[in-house]
């Protein structure tokens, strides 16, 4: 497998800052476990003004099948429950998409 970064963004809802940031203050252990055994690394999610922006490194060999995998999981289909209503999704998302993918222009080792 090859190592593949990626960016995703998304916008919160300014009513949820306060909710959003304690709950990820504190990420359940079950739903962080999920994230690591779906192969994703060094997950950062970042916040200004409204928009949430999320940065990962992908260490598997089909992205799919792990995010595929990562949605099955119940205790991450609740925390996602949780998180949805406090998100506002951009309109050009892909139709698969919730945080829309963003493309890299810029990457200095």
């Amino acid at each position: 497998s090859v190592m593949k970064r990626y960016g995703m963004v998304i916008r919160l809802r300014p009513e949820a800052e306060q909710s959003y940031r304690e709950y990820h203050a504190a990420v359940w252990p079950e739903v962080l476990a999920k994230i690591g055994e779906c192969n994703i690394r060094n997950y950062s999610i970042y916040l200004k003004d409204g928009w949430l922006f999320s940065h990962f490194e992908y260490h598997g060999a089909d992205f799919q099948a792990d995010m595929a995998k990562m949605a099955a999981h119940p205790k991450t289909q609740e925390w996602w429950a949780i998180m949805k209503p406090m998100q506002e999704p951009l309109e050009t998302r892909r139709p698969s998409e919730w945080w829309a993918e963003m493309e890299e222009v810029f990457h200095y080792a």
